[in-house]
């Protein structure tokens, strides 16, 4: 495809995330609080190369309105952040 333009993901970014030790469950991402989830699923992949990725993501709408996605990384530690 000539003309054909690419687009890449967005980098995941270090997010502050504060959540519901029960579950998990965003409550607040970099200060903002989350006033609805709107999804949440489990990747778990390249397990068949040796460097496995195990992530459990939210899609969130904080109090301001913002959509965002976040995951947080069970193999590794931390929450990340993905536009």
């Amino acid at each position: 495809m000539s003309g054909a333009r690419t687009h890449r993901l967005a980098r995941p970014r270090r997010a502050r995330v504060e959540a519901r030790p029960a579950d998990g469950r965003p409550l607040a991402v970099d200060g903002r609080a989350v006033d609805a989830v709107r999804e949440s699923w489990l990747v778990e992949d390249r397990w068949w190369n040796g460097s496995p990725v195990r992530r459990r993501y939210w899609e969130v709408v904080t109090t301001c309105g913002r959509n965002l996605v976040v995951f947080h990384d069970l193999r590794g530690g931390g929450w990340f952040a993905q536009r």
